[in-house]
């Protein structure tokens, strides 16, 4: 199996000004596997799985254990392996030593290490030259100018009791089924840019946008006169463009088609999330008001997928059906809609859609996981 390249000396370089050296060159229990059997076990590349060892080894220093730990290459290597299947595999908990209780110890700690870490591999742009870059990409692809990414309300199934009526019926989302529910910001690329909150199933999108750092400080004007890209689950507003409910032209139709185009990036995203990572296929079992853990996973494996892309890893093989994006919740009472953000959405429309562009049409091309 051949795999491009990754960029090694960008990404090297925020691991080193992370503080600390590495010795990349120790052995590691990540060798007694060749490449094909490394991607099928961990759907990560060698490179990548060094480099994600290296920087979780400088943040476990500082990291608390109860008992005498394995080597961090280890505890990788349980943690890899729950994250690509959604169980730990049987052959290494017998190569390992370890009990099943032992891998979800392992597994928890080192989630909060790599949930940790998105300070530096999930990045929303902050300045005027990525808000920029961010723009232009996603323009390019859709025609939709001045967004800073796309947001939606990402839901992750789970085991709640059935017996317990209340709490199980908080978990139900739109499709009828047990999950809960972060609030994720991609770009054009499919790199993640924003990862926040882990909520019960059945919150509503807007509610998530609402109380989230990002969702305030985007209405806060604090990232400047930009949109996220929103779908119908939330309210038109000064910084969330969401579709035309009843298009009444065809400008308008052209606008939702781009918007449906640029909005499809966060579905392959997901997608390409939940293929690598298993585990998001299934959370396990959860509680209202004890979702942290659930949080740190969702989190780590927002991270890894970052890293993954730097390190153009591709995706595995399609196994199973993926969850669509949920369509959005709404409010059983009516919202009136912004007044002002409706009249910049018109303007937008018009100046921007009214006539498909002679030189190139971008809602002609396609988009593929491949692609992202």
């Amino acid at each position: 199996m051949a795999f491009a390249l990754p960029v090694w000396l960008a990404v090297q370089e925020e691991l080193l000004a992370h503080g600390g050296e590495v010795d990349s060159e120790s052995p590691s229990c990540f060798d007694e596997f060749d490449d094909e059997a490394l991607f099928q076990m961990f759907h990560l590349t060698r490179p990548s799985i060094v480099f994600i060892t290296d920087s979780i080894r400088i943040r476990m220093k500082k990291v608390s254990l109860k008992k005498p730990a394995l080597p961090v290459d280890a505890m990788v290597m349980v943690t890899l392996n729950y994250y690509a299947h959604g169980v730990s595999s049987a052959t290494i908990q017998q190569r390992l030593g370890l009990t099943q209780n032992d891998c979800l110890a392992i597994i928890c700690t080192v989630s909060g290490v790599i949930a940790g870490m998105a300070d530096q591999f999930i990045s929303f742009p902050l300045t005027r030259a990525a808000r920029t870059s961010v723009a232009f990409k996603i323009e390019k692809l859709c025609g939709i100018p001045d967004a800073l990414g796309v947001l939606a309300a990402a839901h992750f199934k789970i085991r709640a009791s059935p017996y317990e009526k209340d709490t199980f019926r908080s978990f139900v989302n739109t499709l009828g089924y047990t999950s809960v529910v972060s609030q994720i910001i991609c770009d054009s690329d499919g790199n993640i840019l924003s990862v926040e909150k882990c909520c019960v199933g059945s919150t509503f999108e807007q509610d998530l946008w609402d109380s989230s750092f990002k969702g305030r400080e985007m209405e806060d004007e604090l990232h400047g006169h930009y949109w996220v890209i929103g779908g119908s689950g939330y309210n038109l507003s000064k910084h969330v463009l969401t579709p035309v409910l009843e298009p009444a032209n065809e400008k308008e139709s052209r606008f939702n088609q781009a918007h449906a185009k640029i909005y499809d990036v966060m579905r392959t995203t997901l997608g390409s999330m939940k293929r690598r990572f298993r585990c998001l296929m299934q959370l396990g079992f959860a509680q209202e008001g004890s979702l942290d853990k659930k949080s740190n996973i969702i989190k780590a494996c927002s991270v890894l997928h970052n890293i993954s892309k730097k390190f153009s890893v591709p995706p595995p093989p399609v196994v199973g059906k993926i969850e669509p994006l949920h369509p959005g919740k709404q409010h059983s009472v009516s919202v009136d809609i912004n007044s002002e953000a409706q009249k910049a959405r018109q303007e937008l429309i018009h100046c921007n859609f009214s006539v498909a562009s002679s030189r190139h049409d971008p809602l002609s091309d396609t988009i593929t996981e491949e692609d992202l």
